[in-house]
């Protein structure tokens, strides 16, 4: 098996809403791939999809070598999943639930149950009714990994959990990965895959909008730049240089200070700049959570697109 997961020309449309169109996408073995979009961005569309718990209007799906429709059981027997509103009987114990679920997978160790519940600080003899949002969603995650199953999907997995619980559930995703696991996680928050995932996908209104490494994605981000002068100058003068946005000018008491963002070289910039007196200059790349929601503010997205379905 080359691909753990492969997605080809696939689209979903709900009656005249479209869920996703013509998506395309493939998930290496043993690769953590963030799945990056805002709620209805289509994130747990194609999660639905790849479970098999929904068929595509158009477009292929693989998951494992196998058709994930109609290879459900198999295909299920060999994933780990946390569902974005993750629900079970409210009744049972958290530990009796687990069990229960330990067994319809054929039997898991009640060590290994009981191992991940003390990592994640969970009660396994509190009622699962009584728990906190964000300890249900430690029953999830317990669930998800403890068979230790060959793909992880994982929709929005840290919901609720504190910060402290939410960097004890990326050092699992990083230890599953170094295991030889495939894990599939979709969120919203840039900062929460950023320091695990291999690859990140990001996803717009049912399009995928960029698919590439964390450093590959640090390498489209834009300069965020500030120039200080001795005297005032005008924006004017600034303004149509190559790859400069988002500038202003204000005066100081000292001079004047400009702010503005830069895409690509600052060779004019600079020109332009020493035309005058500077007394300080301060340039840094666009914070990733920035540039992640650039792809849903600008014309950033566009340009993403086109440029990934050429590579």
């Amino acid at each position: 098996m080359n691909t753990a997961i492969v997605l080809s020309e696939l689209t979903k449309t709900y009656g005249t809403r479209r869920g996703l169109t013509e998506l395309s996408l493939q998930v290496n073995p043993g690769e953590v791939l963030g799945y990056l979009g805002p709620n209805g961005a289509g994130k747990s569309t194609t999660i639905r999809l790849m479970l098999g718990l929904i068929r595509p209007t158009s477009g292929a799906i693989r998951v494992l070598g196998l058709d994930p429709h109609a290879d459900a059981e198999k295909v299920h027997r060999r994933i780990g999943y946390l569902a974005g509103d993750f629900l079970v009987d409210g009744r049972q114990r958290a530990g009796e639930c687990l069990a229960f679920l330990g067994n319809l997978r054929g039997g898991v160790p009640t060590q290994r149950i009981g191992e991940l519940a003390d990592r994640l600080e969970l009660d396994l003899s509190a009622r699962i009714k009584s728990l906190s949002k964000g300890n249900r969603q430690k029953v999830g995650l317990v669930q998800a990994f403890m068979h230790r199953p060959e793909l992880l999907i994982l929709d929005e997995p840290t919901s609720g959990l504190d910060p402290l619980m939410q960097q004890t559930f990326l050092d699992m995703v990083t230890e599953a990965r170094d295991h030889g696991q495939t894990v599939f996680m979709s969120s919203h928050i840039m900062s929460e895959v950023e320091s695990v995932a291999d690859r990140v996908a990001i996803i717009r209104d049912g399009r995928l909008v960029a698919t590439d490494t964390v450093a590959g994605l640090r390498t489209r981000s834009l300069l965020q730049v500030r120039i200080d002068f001795a005297a005032p100058v005008a924006a004017e003068e600034f303004a149509a240089l190559p790859g400069v946005t988002d500038l202003a000018v204000t005066g100081t008491e000292h001079g004047a200070t400009l702010t503005c963002r830069l895409d690509g070289s600052p060779d004019a910039l600079v020109k332009a700049a020493a035309r005058h007196t500077v007394t300080g200059l301060h340039a840094d790349n666009q914070d990733l959570e920035e540039l992640f929601h650039a792809y849903y503010t600008s014309e950033h997205s566009a340009a993403g697109a086109r440029a990934d379905r050429v590579a």
